[in-house]
């Protein structure tokens, strides 16, 4: 197997990729990069020189795309959604709640993968939270309460008629959202699970897109979300990462939360977008 120049980020998680061209690469190194991702959680590859066919090729070789439903595609390129932000934006800054991409999905995606194209000169940072460590630090009290207990996703705080992402936000906002009442729609998945490929135990998703837990009353289930998003972003589980022009960023949405940071207004700001969907044939648990 290949061996990759990584520099771990020093924090929670994350780790910086050199020398390798995600243009060309083989199965042996394809591989190597599964494990780097396996074990750092988040990957970022800098001084990436990639199109958007290019994008498309390397989240192939990770697994098949995932089902992006409220985010409209980039013209030519059905699998690849434009992140961005014009510098004379108003609208709400994009992503800013903690969440794992699309939890509310039956079979949630295994990753995403963010290419940089306009970089501001300040701010723009993206949070990522590792629920591994979260877990493994989390109080017996929190996590009894916890055990055994399924939590329930929807996508309808940000992309129903009436949510963040709206009817009445569309208009002013320069990315491509596609509000729908499917949105409406509800999946259960476990607070507490097996990671797949692993085997590490871990939490999953938090309040961005859970409204409530199965087989419990609201206000009973409402401080106890509350808790545990508390516990789960701590700073000590946290990792920063700061972007760069022409970088790739692929991250484990099965065992991390990710946020938005603001702080560039002023300046435009734009990223490529893909999904590694559910990947049945990696499945070791």
């Amino acid at each position: 197997m290949p061996t990759l120049d990584i520099t771990p980020s020093g924090q929670a998680c994350g780790a910086t990729v050199h020398g390798v061209d995600l243009r060309a690469i083989d199965v042996d190194t394809v591989a190597a990069i599964r494990s780097a991702w396996l074990t750092h959680k988040v990957l970022a590859f800098p001084g990436q020189d990639l199109s958007d066919d290019d994008l498309e090729s390397f989240t192939l070789r990770f697994g098949p795309f995932g089902n992006d439903p409220f985010f409209a595609a980039i013209d030519g390129h059905p699998h690849v959604a434009a992140i961005m932000r014009t510098a004379d934006e108003t609208s709400s800054l994009f992503a800013e709640n903690w969440h794992a991409d699309w939890s509310f999905q039956e079979y949630p995606p295994d990753g995403t993968c963010l290419y940089s194209k306009v970089i501001p000169p300040t701010g723009g940072d993206t949070l990522y939270a590792d629920q591994q460590a979260a877990l493994a630090a989390m109080p017996d009290d929190l996590r009894g309460r916890l055990e055994g207990r399924t939590a329930i996703h929807s996508a309808r705080g940000g992309y129903a008629p009436d949510g963040t992402y709206g009817d009445d936000d569309t208009a002013e906002r320069s990315m491509r959202i596609r509000p729908s009442v499917d949105a409406y729609a509800t999946q259960t998945h476990p607070f507490i699970r097996t990671h797949p490929e692993t085997g590490a135990e871990t939490l999953y998703s938090t309040i961005g897109y859970i409204i409530g837990i199965k087989g419990m009353a609201d206000n009973e289930a409402r401080p106890l979300i509350g808790e545990l998003y508390a516990w789960q972003i701590r700073e000590e589980f946290r990792y920063r990462h700061r972007w760069e022009p022409n970088m790739l960023v692929m991250w484990d949405n099965r065992c991390t939360l990710h946020r938005a940071t603001g702080g560039y207004e002023g300046h435009d700001r734009l990223l490529h977008r893909t999904t590694i969907g559910y990947n049945a044939s990696v499945r070791t648990t």
